[in-house]
């Protein structure tokens, strides 16, 4: 008697022979492709207009009918941008915010991920369990109590004991970078990847008498190098892209960031679009350049994360 296995075999044979699926395959595949390339090219226009109009003179801008490719190439929007505010130190106040801030994740949510995922110590499902939660609230729900904590931290900033008397960290790049600097959600995506590595690595460094945290840097952390590309990824695009919170805390435009610095093409209800358009296309050059360079970690980190719970 056939087996089932042999059935179907010979069922598939007999499809893939059948000229009829072979134009339906062929068919489906051409209209996959064509609906791919279309939504592709309507989510590049938006970026294709902000590229144009940074090249564009000021009265091709709005002209009607819409002008997508500039009557000749000017440079005068970046001109503009980099004289109207000084793009340079905001450049470098944003770069140094996200370079902290991702350094910081890497290495606090990795240390977190890594005890959560191979440490049996008490409450640690319970922990998780609040740290789930805490990745539910939005953060504009936190950002008063944050302020608070911050303004109010003793022995900084010109606080007493009782965090009176002075502005604690506000004011201060460490404002931005403190409560950020091991998120929830870094700590939940290393302990998922901590958790497809296998634990027989750790039990024979233990009975060569290794310590924890050295098991840790040396054996299990050059392991996870794709996840901490993807992490880093996400955490330098919203450290770089951070508005509102900088916004609160820096008071001093020396300090400013290069999303603050944006704000200064907005007045009187206007909008100088051309500089605007400009300024946008270098803030976005860090991120697009550090994805280009970390593309092949990023792909591999997003696959293997998240495949045990």
């Amino acid at each position: 008697m056939m087996s089932e296995h042999n059935v179907n075999a010979s069922v598939s044979a007999r499809r893939q022979r059948d000229p009829r699926v072979s134009t339906i395959r062929a068919l489906w595949t051409i209209l996959f492709y064509i609906v791919s390339i279309g939504i592709a090219v309507f989510m590049f226009l938006p970026f294709f207009w902000s590229l144009m109009t940074s090249f564009k003179p000021s009265e091709d801008i709005f002209s009607m009918p819409i002008r997508w490719l500039p009557s000749k190439l000017t440079l005068e929007h970046y001109r503009t941008a980099f004289t109207t505010v000084p793009f340079g130190l905001y450049f470098w106040n944003s770069l140094v915010l996200a370079v902290s801030g991702v350094l910081a994740n890497l290495f606090f949510g990795s240390l977190s991920g890594y005890a959560f995922a191979k440490l049996p110590f008490r409450l640690n499902k319970t922990l998780f369990r609040v740290l789930l939660a805490a990745m539910m609230i939005p953060g504009i729900v936190t950002m008063i109590p944050s302020f608070y904590v911050l303004k109010h931290f003793p022995y900084v900033g010109g606080n007493d004991w009782f965090g009176a008397g002075g502005n604690g960290f506000l004011n201060s790049f460490w404002g931005i970078i403190l409560p950020g600097a091991s998120g929830s959600f870094a700590v939940f995506f290393m302990r998922q990847f901590f958790l497809t590595l296998p634990s027989d690595m750790m039990e024979m460094a233990r009975i060569e008498g290794s310590r924890e945290f050295r098991i840790f840097w040396n054996i299990y952390l050059p392991l996870t190098k794709p996840a901490l590309a993807t992490l880093g990824i996400f955490t330098f695009q919203a450290g770089w892209n951070s508005f509102l919170w900088p916004m609160i805390i820096l008071n001093d435009p020396k300090k400013a960031t290069i999303q603050m610095g944006l704000q200064a093409f907005s007045y009187n209800h206007q909008t100088d679009f051309g500089p605007m358009m400009a300024g946008a296309l270098i803030a976005v050059l860090p991120i697009l350049i550090l994805f280009l360079l970390l593309q092949k970690y990023f792909v591999q980190g997003i696959a293997f994360s998240g495949v045990k719970g």
